[in-house]
């Protein structure tokens, strides 16, 4: 359920897409078999996987049956094109995404210790610097016509700027990730413009430091909730094992995590953010929305990839019951 039609007060299309705008690559993950052991080889076992917090999102959409467009950068390289092909493939429409000759299609590499959890990333996003307002403009049409908009943080600030212009102007929700701590503080100028937010807590720390919580409220839901007062629509603050937060103008709360083994972080927190997305637009309540997310991530931990193969809301579901 939308908490409000847009800023702009026209109502979205409710028939169109979700238009999904920010990074697409490839995933390399190595898990630890042992505890890490500093400048030396550790043995581990390593995958690869297509990637990017704008790609997993879309695919994560378009398996739960939304419309969905993806405008993306890829290099003009064998691996850009067989990501488009495979994206494209799940159901998501990749025509507008741009291929840039003499670009290198991005790369996300991670460490994972030997319980799962992330030691250390590095990103190399940089073709996404192609997606300029200037293209945004061209294909203004797609987002007009959206249900809503998605953003990930890998966008140059320019770009964030003339996407949520665009989207606000047209009247259709704006949603952004946040994506890493670094990134963040691009969505601050923002804030006031987003339908929702889905930070994790220290993402939610860059962008807006929130006074110490009260003694009777979850410091995740103050985190939330002093999102919404900078205005935020509906904030939703991730925190790992310890589930996750959500609050809006009118309410708030706090939903566990669901136990899991965890094979692997990586695409947990898309899949969640993905999830919630589809449950509002298909007028789901939000606590039932986020409890959904939360299925979701959950599903993905325990996957050896980046997006679980073949999602749906049955399968959300049947997992919640």
């Amino acid at each position: 359920m939308l908490e409000s039609p847009g800023r702009s007060g026209r109502t979205p299309a409710p028939e169109g897409p979700v238009v999904v705008i920010g990074a697409a690559g490839l995933d390399l993950v190595g898990r630890a078999e042992e505890p890490l052991r500093p400048g030396t080889s550790n043995p581990a076992r390593v995958r690869m996987s297509n990637g990017g917090v704008a790609r997993n999102v879309a695919e994560n959409l378009a398996s739960l049956g939304m419309p969905t467009i993806l405008l993306t950068a890829i290099g003009d390289d064998e691996r850009g094109r067989q990501l488009l092909d495979d994206t494209r493939a799940a159901g998501v429409d990749v025509e507008p995404s741009l291929i840039v000759e003499g670009g290198r299609t991005g790369s996300y590499l991670a460490l994972l210790n030997d319980q799962g959890s992330l030691h250390l990333a590095f990103d190399d996003m940089r073709v996404v610097q192609s997606i300029t307002p200037e293209y945004l403009l061209e294909r203004k049409s797609l987002i007009q016509g959206a249900q809503a908009v998605f953003l990930d943080a890998n966008l140059t600030p320019p770009t964030l700027a003339a996407a949520v212009a665009l989207a606000s102007r047209a009247g259709v929700p704006v949603a952004a990730d946040p994506t890493s701590v670094g990134l963040a503080p691009r969505l601050v100028p923002h804030l006031t413009e987003l339908w929702l937010i889905s930070p994790n807590e220290a993402e939610a720390d860059a962008l807006t430091p929130h006074p110490v919580p009260h003694a009777d409220r979850h410091p995740g839901i103050d985190s939330a909730r002093h999102l919404v007062a900078k205005g935020v629509q509906v904030a939703m603050v991730t925190m790992a094992e310890f589930g996750v937060a959500y609050a809006t103008a009118d309410v708030s709360g706090h939903v566990p995590a669901v136990h899991t083994e965890i094979v692997d972080p990586t695409g947990a927190g898309d899949a969640q953010t993905a999830a919630v997305i589809f449950a509002l637009l298909n007028d789901i309540p939000l606590d039932e929305a986020v409890r959904l997310g939360a299925v979701a991530a959950a599903l993905t931990l325990r996957t050896r990839g980046s997006v679980v193969p073949s999602l749906s809301l049955e399968m959300l579901y049947d997992q919640l019951r």
